[in-house]
């Protein structure tokens, strides 16, 4: 086992070296105090209509930081949603059996700057459920589709805008 240890330690300086010269840098670099975590940070989201807006700031509050409530932010991120509910499978008696939980979302970030529009974008998910015999299993299940796609797409969103930010760097 001691044999492999100085295999392993060149095999890991070789690939460290591979991924440093090719141009490589890791987007959330400095942690906290870093590039993107401070300009994620200056991003106002304003209030979303709805149920599924209230999550979706919520979601994406956690993943941008406290400057999500902050009116005077360097950065404006505007958010339309479509939340739509679709029967997927209709059994002989009319009765359905599985639904569609879709979540899209058209979104762009301002500059408050000088007002240009950084990014324009869409990003979105869906999830299957079942419906059962039983309402509440039925509602319980399409509310927990709901704010597991926010999750998802609020994830999707801030990957993009990350990429974005960085881009303006």
């Amino acid at each position: 086992m001691n044999a492999r240890r100085p295999l392993l330690g060149i095999l890991v300086a070789t690939l460290g070296a591979f991924v440093a010269s090719c141009g490589l840098s890791p987007v959330y670099s400095g942690g906290g105090d870093g590039y993107m975590a401070q300009s994620l940070d200056s991003i106002y989201v304003p209030a979303i209509e709805g149920r599924s807006g209230w999550l979706m700031r919520n979601a994406l509050s956690d993943r941008l930081g406290a400057g999500v409530g902050d009116p005077s932010a360097r950065y404006r991120l505007d958010v339309r949603l479509d939340d739509q509910l679709e029967s997927l499978a209709i059994l002989n008696d009319d009765t359905i059996s599985r639904e569609r939980r879709i979540l899209r979302v058209r979104y762009q970030l301002i500059d408050l700057t000088d007002g240009s529009v950084l990014l324009d974008a869409t990003a979105g998910s869906d999830a299957g459920i079942d419906v059962v015999s039983s309402e509440y299993a039925v509602i319980a299940a399409e509310q927990t589709a709901l704010e597991n796609l926010t999750r998802e797409v609020a994830d999707q969103m801030v990957s993009e805008l990350a990429l974005t930010l960085r881009q303006q760097r």
